[in-house]
């Protein structure tokens, strides 16, 4: 009931934003994309730290390096940590090419790989020349910036020395893609439309989302940079530039192209170690929220709000009660769930969850059996990262498809034949010939279904206790029990999603 109060209450958060048409503006006034006069152009430092990103660095470095902002402010570095040296060599030509073409673009790569993407950044930023920049934009390899990105972010800094953090929200090139990149992009239309912007709007901070933000150097140094403690190293920095007096603005309008996982298998991968980095963070912040300076209205929403109920009690709550003790109850005749528990409640927090996607509405059943089901794994995540079991480090960079560079590219070349400046265009017959072959090889490559045996395990369970809820006749208990049943057992086979190679 608390978790659905809180939904509530940052739906009414998102309508009251709305209906005032509240947005983000510089205190200099809109800024004039079509007009360099008067503007704010300070020195920018781009970052994109890649692993193994062979799928998507060209689309990611193409855009970055098209960026609309003057050359002479603008830097951006490849920080490579691939393991392959095909990968290396492919993205050192890519960075080569670009060179070429006039951009400031430089590649490194560490001999050291040590602390992940955070011992990655932080690496980058002990860079000699990082002092004459002002400001660092983050983008992951998939993502994809529009030219006037940062001119639609960083005119924010201006006349604001409070402002340390510029976050804009993730659109997704493939949420169509199948039923699981449906879900997801119901999860996260909710987590940027309604939780970040009204975080943002009302309190001045969320959650710093890795990728798509653009971060004042000096609120990075001043609370204390990237640490490898964690492996949610964004949500990490946001934290401590919190507690140091920071503000950070959201801007829902600008929008960065990115992937969701488009397999169930890279998908539980990304949802462990959202899940258990919070865990691992939370041990290790909540004595410095303690003894921060912050208002005690602050301290409440960061350790209960933030951490505590969005973090630890729902995946809790979400596996012990829908998918242990209900199902329990059947093989108990003294014990009772009333309806609203089991139907009620869960289904407004579904309608709430996704009330930002109107046209994702067909799915809402689909949505909330599926969130149940992933309760394994984030309970699972929590509790390794509460307790720093051995999962609770792993990190596995998540699967990309790069499937929205080959069409998109292929069709801005028939479009633009000719040669930009500033843009590097190849061959079409070439282009053309090279996405052929990447075909074909695709289709060499085999494709099957994994077996996950604690999906596995309880699709039984429930199953069993529908059949047993049937005998009863327990009523609304049956129904939910056997589609819940249904979505444990087809998600415990692999069936949804794309296979895994």
């Amino acid at each position: 009931m608390i978790q659905s109060l809180d939904r509530l209450l940052l739906c009414l958060g998102c309508f009251w934003i709305r209906f005032k048409k509240i947005k983000p503006v510089p205190k200099g006034g809109p800024f004039d994309l079509e007009s360099a006069e008067n503007g704010y152009f300070p020195m920018v430092l781009v970052q994109i730290p890649m692993c193994n990103e062979k799928e998507v660095y060209q689309q990611s470095i193409g855009a970055v390096c098209n960026l609309d902002w003057p050359k002479s402010k603008l830097l951006v570095q490849v920080l490579d940590d691939s393991d392959d040296p095909a990968t290396q060599f492919m993205i050192k030509e890519e960075v080569l090419k670009w060179q070429k073409e006039g951009a400031n673009i430089l590649y490194r790569h560490r001999v050291i790989r040590d602390g992940y993407k955070a011992g990655n950044l932080k690496s980058a930023m002990n860079c000699s020349y990082v002092k004459d920049y002002e400001f660092v934009a983050i983008f992951d390899a998939d993502f994809q910036p529009a030219p006037d990105f940062l001119k639609r972010t960083v005119p924010h800094f201006k006349d604001n020395d409070e402002l340390g953090l510029v976050q804009a929200r993730w659109s997704f090139v493939n949420r169509d893609e199948n039923l699981l990149t449906r879900l997801q992009n119901i999860n996260l239309t909710f987590h940027f439309e309604v939780e970040q912007q009204v975080n943002g709007v009302f309190i001045n901070f969320f959650g710093f989302n890795g990728t798509a933000g653009v971060w004042r150097i000096k609120a990075l140094e001043d609370s204390g940079g990237w640490l490898e403690r964690t492996t949610v190293e964004d949500m990490d920095i946001a934290v401590r530039a919190h507690l140091h007096g920071w503000k950070f603005i959201f801007l829902n309008d600008v929008e960065c192209q990115c992937e969701v996982p488009e397999s169930y298998e890279a998908y539980r991968k990304q949802q462990h170690r959202w899940h258990s980095g919070p865990m691992q963070l939370f041990r290790l912040c909540l004595p410095d929220i303690i003894k921060s300076k912050i208002s005690i209205g602050k301290k409440f929403n960061l350790i209960f709000l933030f951490f505590l109920l969005r973090k630890l009690i729902l995946p809790f709550y979400s596996f012990t009660l829908f998918c242990i003790i209900l199902p329990m109850t059947m093989f108990i005749p003294e014990a009772e769930l009333p309806a609203w528990v089991v139907c009620y409640i869960p289904a407004t927090m579904s309608f709430l969850n996704i009330l930002p996607a109107p046209k994702a509405f067909p799915f809402i059943v689909p949505y909330l059996l599926f969130e149940n089901t992933m309760s394994v794994t984030k309970f699972n995540a929590m509790i390794s990262g509460l307790f720093q079991l051995g999962s609770a480090y792993e990190w596995v960079v998540t699967k990309k498809s790069g499937r929205s560079s080959e069409g998109d590219l292929v069709s801005l070349i028939e479009k633009e034949p000719k040669h930009h400046r500033g843009v590097s265009v190849p061959d079409l017959a070439e282009m053309k010939e090279e996405i052929r072959q990447q075909e074909q090889k695709a289709k060499k490559k085999k494709k099957h279904n994994r077996i996950y045996t604690k999906e596995l395990a309880l699709a039984f369970l429930l199953l069993t206790a529908s059949a047993r809820s049937l005998l009863s006749a327990q009523g609304i208990h049956f129904y939910f029990l056997l589609f819940q049943g249904i979505s444990f057992l087809l998600v415990g086979l692999d069936l949804i999603g794309e296979q895994v190679e």
